[in-house]
């Protein structure tokens, strides 16, 4: 890996550790925000939710292959979705082995919610920074997108 040190201030052990930093930062950050909501709600049901909110309808294996999570493993998740009324399962009329699964106005209201809640976390997080980092934070935003659209 080369990760050019910027400014010539960053010493070539510390630039190898970027990528370190960099994903603790963003773990650490992500679950700090997951905790300003939904209590109940583990990550696995959220991201669930948030992937039948943002695609539709899905058989319930089309879920855990984009989830990559085991079959089992999204049954369960989506059982207690289920019971919580966050998303109804019905038969796939093509495959009456499948299950097709969508969320309901109540799942979309709480996904809805949660990234309200999260988003507005974030914010005050952000507006507590002095204006020069939150400069440097905003001019990040384009390579962190960069870096998912390589997936």
């Amino acid at each position: 890996m080369h990760l050019s040190p910027r400014e010539g201030n960053v010493t070539p052990s510390a630039a190898e550790d970027v990528p370190a930093r960099l994903y603790l930062a963003i773990g650490r950050l992500s679950r700090s925000l997951r905790r300003s909501g939904a209590p109940g709600l583990g990550h696995g049901s959220i991201s669930a939710l948030s992937t039948l909110v943002g695609c539709g309808e899905m058989r319930l294996g089309d879920l855990a292959n984009k989830e990559g999570v085991a079959a089992p493993t999204m049954s369960r998740i989506v059982a207690a979705l289920v019971e919580a009324k966050y998303v109804q399962r019905e038969p796939d009329p093509v495959d009456r082995r499948a299950w097709l699964v969508k969320a309901t106005p109540d799942g979309e209201r709480m996904v809805s919610g949660l990234r309200s809640t999260r988003v507005q976390e974030l914010r005050r997080r952000i507006e507590r920074l002095p204006e020069a980092k939150q400069a440097q934070l905003i001019s990040a935003i384009p390579v962190l997108e960069e870096l998912l659209s390589e997936e």
